[in-house]
C-alpha cells in the first residue's frame, strides 16, 4: 500500500486512515480506479458509498451513492427483533432503505422467515432488492403501508423500523457525510423528528398479527414521544436501550 494513500486520507480527516486505505485498495480494479475512489473519499463521500458496501450485523450490505448507510447502533434493534422470533415468522422492514434490517433479521432467525421490505425511495430499493434476495425477500415501493399487499394485513409478526427521526432544524447539525450525501427523506422526521413514527404507529395494529411486535429506533430524548404514539395506537409498550451502542428502541406489542 502506498504511504501517500494513507497520508491523503489522514489529511482529509479520516481517523482510521490505514483501515480505509485497505478497503479502497480492495475495492479498486486498477490504479486509475483507486485514484478515483480516493478522490471521492477525500472529497467527503461516505466510505460505504465509495466502496459499495457496509458491514451490518456481520453481513456485507450493498449501498451506494444517494443511499442511507446503515448505522452500527441499529444492530441493537436487530438483536431485539431476532431473539424471540420463530422460524417462518412474517417480517416487515418498513422504511427499509437498502434493506439492511430485514436482511439481518432474516439471517439471524434459524429456519428463515417470510421477509417483506418497503420504502418510498426507488434508488434505495434498487439496493434493497439485492440485499434481501438471498432470503427470498419481496420489496414494495411506496409510502409506508400503502404499497403492501392486502394478504399481509394482520399477519406481520415482526415489524422493524428505522424511520427518519431527526428534527428538520437539526439536519444542518449532522455530520457532512450524512447531511450532504444521504437522501433527506431518510433523515428528516419533521418539526420534532417524529412525524413518520406517529404515522407508523397509527397503522401498525392493522398489519400486526396477534402477539406481533413493532420495533422502532429512536433517540433517548425522543423515546417518550415515540412510546406515547405506540400507546395511543393501542400497543403494549416498553423501551430498551444499549449503552454500548448508544441505541434506543421502542417496542410495541399487540
Amino acid at each position: 500500500m502506498s504511504p501517500s494513500l494513507v497520508e491523503s486520507l489522514r489529511a482529509a480527516g479520516c481517523v482510521f486512515a490505514e483501515e480505509e486505505a485497505d478497503l479502497l485498495v480492495g475495492a479498486a480494479t486498477d490504479d486509475g480506479h483507486l485514484a478515483e475512489l480516493l478522490a471521492r473519499r477525500v472529497g467527503g463521500e461516505p466510505l460505504e458509498h465509495v466502496v459499495g458496501w457496509a458491514e451490518f450485523c456481520g453481513l456485507r450490505v450493498e449501498v451506494g451513492t444517494g443511499a442511507f448507510v446503515p448505522r452500527r447502533r441499529t444492530e441493537f434493534l436487530v438483536a431485539e427483533a431476532v431473539a424471540p422470533a420463530r422460524p417462518g415468522a412474517v417480517v416487515l422492514d418498513l422504511c427499509c432503505g437498502v434493506g439492511a434490517l430485514g436482511a439481518a433479521v432474516a439471517a439471524g432467525v434459524p429456519g428463515g422467515v417470510e421477509l417483506h421490505a418497503a420504502d418510498i425511495d426507488p434508488a434505495a430499493l434498487a439496493y434493497a432488492r439485492r440485499n434481501v434476495a438471498p432470503y427470498g425477500g419481496r420489496v414494495w415501493e411506496g409510502d409506508l403501508y400503502g404499497p403492501l399487499p392486502a394478504s399481509l394485513r394482520g399477519r406481520v409478526d415482526v415489524l422493524v423500523v428505522n424511520a427518519p427521526y431527526v428534527p428538520t432544524e437539526e439536519i444542518g447539525l449532522m455530520p457532512p457525510e450524512a447531511r450532504d450525501h444521504e437522501p433527506r427523506v431518510s433523515l428528516d422526521g419533521g418539526a420534532d423528528g417524529l412525524d413518520v413514527h406517529r404515522r407508523i404507529a397509527a397503522g401498525a395494529p392493522d398489519w400486526l398479527a396477534p402477539g406481533g411486535r413493532l420495533l422502532i429506533e429512536t433517540s433517548a430524548r425522543q423515546s417518550p414521544v415515540t412510546a406515547s404514539a405506540l400507546i395511543s395506537a393501542g400497543l403494549t409498550v416498553r423501551t430498551v436501550t444499549s449503552r454500548e451502542l448508544y441505541a434506543t428502541v421502542v417496542i410495541g406489542t399487540v
